[in-house]
């Protein structure tokens, strides 16, 4: 999957799915959201970012940013996506000002023209991700990038290597990796945080009690290995992983 093409056919399918799958993705997104929108609001308080406008690129159904509308944050609030059918769930969206359809490459923006940039869980799925950083470093004037950090023992088996192709990660990521990324666009790192993955997300998918039973148990244990060993934990496995970017004039 590794031109622009390949990846509007990808997700055009993944938002145009049976009503019954449709309607369950869309519950894990908005669960998703809330992390992400917990991420994008730590990290900007403490970079005493307060953005009176938003654009996030790679929007998907708009999840993210009608969290942040919930809690009163980002000011006008934007959305582009590469995907019609993500684009036409994203606008049907009253809480998002505008949602547009980009190439995956080049914004229709001028330079500074936003506040805020937001890349969730976008990186990962590009085949130069450096680049793409860039161009919205251009058109906003803080960044904030979530990335899944797959590089470790966990994302090495094959089971999870399947399922990182399946929903299109190109980038396997570890922090160094992302700090580069972030430097090859010119950019600096000025705050940054991981966490784990929260006790529903684990619990989404499981159905029976021992299967929730077992999610919570592969929490505890993931969370409290996190807490007290954080460096062996990214070596064990994924964490999320989240930095606010800015220019060098800023």
């Amino acid at each position: 999957m590794e031109d622009s093409a390949a990846l509007v056919r990808f997700y055009d399918a993944a938002y145009s799915q049976d009503p019954a799958a449709a309607a369950r993705y869309a519950r894990w997104r908005a669960l998703g959201a809330l992390g992400k929108a917990d991420h994008v609001l730590a990290l900007c308080e403490r970079a005493g970012a307060q953005p009176a406008s938003t654009l996030e690129v790679g929007c998907g159904d708009g999840a993210l940013l009608c969290e942040l509308h919930r809690r009163g944050f980002g000011g006008t609030l934007s959305g582009v996506e590469i995907t019609e059918a993500a684009v036409a769930i994203a606008r049907s969206r009253d809480q998002i000002d505008s949602v547009e359809l980009y190439d995956g490459l080049h914004l229709q923006a001028a330079d500074g023209a936003y506040q805020l940039g937001v890349l969730s869980h976008v990186l990962e799925h590009v085949p130069d991700p450096a680049t793409l950083l860039r161009e919205v470093a251009r058109a906003c004037r803080v960044v904030v990038v979530e990335v899944p950090l797959e590089a470790n023992w966990s994302a090495r088996r094959a089971g999870k290597r399947v399922h990182a192709a399946e929903v299109g990660h190109l980038q396997r990521l570890d922090r160094a990796a992302m700090r580069r990324i972030v430097a090859d666009a010119g950019l600096s790192i000025a705050a940054e945080l991981e966490d784990p993955l929260p006790l529903a997300a684990h619990r989404f998918f499981a159905i029976t009690p021992r299967q929730r039973a077992a999610a919570s148990a592969k929490w505890a244990t993931r969370a409290s290995l996190h807490r007290l060993a954080p460096a062996l934990a990214l070596r064990l496995f994924t964490v999320h992983y989240a930095c606010l970017c800015l220019p060098p004039d800023a």
